[in-house]
């Protein structure tokens, strides 16, 4: 457990955040105080302290990992964000282009000149700059490709052929191999050529002289086994073993099984053509649980924080419209019975109730289906099962708490059947966010549609509606 009396590297970075912003201020601060002055040598005196703050930044980014420079990039407004940029190292730049949000990435490109992002470009492996690929100008991309090698070229090419939720999109190129029939020493000296492994090595890739993978030697087992033995003899041959064409949810779903860090790719002919490894697979997910929750709340993507107005509204435009058109349809359900609540004042009061309680229930069982989705744990025949299942979760829930308000509103008001109303009204609302919970997701599955996008937004539109119309329905026809 780490100390509590060490801040955590969200504090830590957020104390960076705050340094900068500080040092921003300070400095437009003093620049138009020595701009307002009169002396001699003004402009000398104003140029001095501009530079003095300037290196003061520059200090302060160059001791910053190219995530928290993104991250603090993130949480600058654009003028700010801008002039930070401009003060981050040239040969940063490829690292931080990548770790920044997409939206943000649009706004540092668009500042850049053509030969900084070809530069910043090189600087990256194939597997990296097929991420960055599609945010980039193509005559960028033309003078990138013709500066790489043969080999680079190659897996640049199958890096970005591959979907982006594949394993192949995912894919790194760096890793090392050896062969079966060496010995462990022969390996060690290999090993010490290097200037430094590549990231997450935790096992060696054991390949014949076809490039055909045998198995995987861990590097626990070469440092603590006898160094005549050979690499045969000690090698893992049943480790896991990922393809290309694979969904990148299968991978995520077999490196949290195994615990993996790092895991090889291999052609349907058993070639070996790279690895995944952890970091990959943890951004993959991280990226994942981003969209999912930005298509409940129906944004189309991640959005800067400090984007133009524009900009923003057109990522929020789509889903708001649609929640007006619901919130139209649910007014007009209330229209329907305009006269009963005239007659009967109290259901005014009361049918918020029960469609608050309905949209709470829909979008906790529309939650769960859509995680059980993404894990891969439902199928179009689990179907019907679950949404028995649900309907008697919101059955159980119906009578208890529907009891309960029921109870609540015979005592407000003094009319035992409004109360009967309430329960039966509350717990066929939840029966109806139910079924809507488990259909919705399930629909959007079957036509290829992101199950997770305005559920949120869907299943409010019915139990809304659908609360009024039978609260007021039953009111109308038990009441008056």
């Amino acid at each position: 457990m780490p100390s509590t009396d060490q801040p955590s590297s969200r504090e830590k970075i957020q104390h960076y955040v705050q340094e900068v912003q500080q040092l921003l201020a300070r400095h437009k601060l003093v620049e138009e105080v020595v701009h307002r002055q009169d002396m001699p040598r003004h402009d000398l005196v104003e140029n001095l302290v501009h530079k003095q703050h300037i290196s003061e930044l520059t200090r302060h980014l160059d001791k910053l990992h190219p995530a928290d420079i993104a991250y603090l990039l993130e949480a600058l407004p654009l003028d700010e964000r801008l002039f930070v940029w401009d003060l981050v190292k040239a040969e940063r730049d490829g690292d931080i282009l990548l770790e920044v949000s997409d939206a943000v990435r649009e706004t540092l490109i668009e500042t850049m000149a053509p030969e900084e992002l070809k530069a910043a470009a090189e600087q990256l492996d194939a597997d990296e700059l097929a991420d960055l690929a599609p945010d980039l100008p193509e005559e960028v991309m033309e003078d990138v490709y013709l500066s790489l090698d043969l080999e680079e070229r190659a897996q640049l090419r199958a890096a970005m052929s591959y979907p982006e939720d594949s394993v192949g999109a995912l894919m790194d190129f760096e890793l090392v191999s050896v062969r079966e029939d060496v010995t462990l020493e022969v390996v060690l000296r290999y090993l010490r050529r290097f200037e430094a492994l590549p990231d997450h090595t935790d096992k060696l890739f054991v390949v014949d002289r076809e490039e055909r993978l045998r198995g995987v030697l861990p590097v626990n087992r070469l440092l603590v086994s006898d160094p005549e033995v050979e690499v045969s003899a000690v090698m893992v041959t049943d480790a896991v073993r990922l393809h290309p064409e694979d969904k990148a949810e299968d991978a995520a779903g077999a490196f949290e099984r195994y615990d993996l860090i790092s895991a090889p790719v291999v052609t349907s002919d058993n070639r070996l053509m790279g690895r995944v490894t952890v970091a990959d697979v943890v951004d993959y997910i991280r990226e994942e649980s981003e969209a999912e929750l930005l298509s409940q709340a129906g944004l189309k993507e991640e959005e800067d924080i400090f984007a133009p107005v524009f900009d923003s509204v057109k990522n929020r435009w789509a889903w708001l419209a649609i929640n007006l058109v619901t919130a139209f349809v649910a007014s007009r359900v209330i229209g329907l019975f305009e006269g009963s609540i005239e007659k009967l004042v109290a259901l005014a009061a009361l049918m918020p109730i029960v469609a608050g309680i309905g949209g709470n229930s829909g979008n906790q069982t529309i939650t769960m289906i859509v995680r059980a989705m993404a894990m891969g744990q439902v199928s179009s025949d689990s179907a019907r099962r679950l949404l028995k299942k649900e309907l008697g979760v919101a059955l159980f829930n119906g009578v208890v708490w529907g009891s309960l308000l029921g109870l609540l509103a015979w005592w407000l008001y003094g009319a035992w059947t409004l109360g009967l109303v309430m329960t039966a009204a509350t717990t066929l609302n939840l029966l109806l966010a139910a079924a809507m919970g488990v259909t919705i997701p399930m629909a959007m599955q079957r036509f290829g549609r992101d199950p997770a996008l305005g559920s949120s937004v869907l299943i409010t539109a019915c139990t809304d509606s659908g609360g009024f119309f039978i609260f007021l329905g039953l009111a109308t026809l038990f009441l008056l």
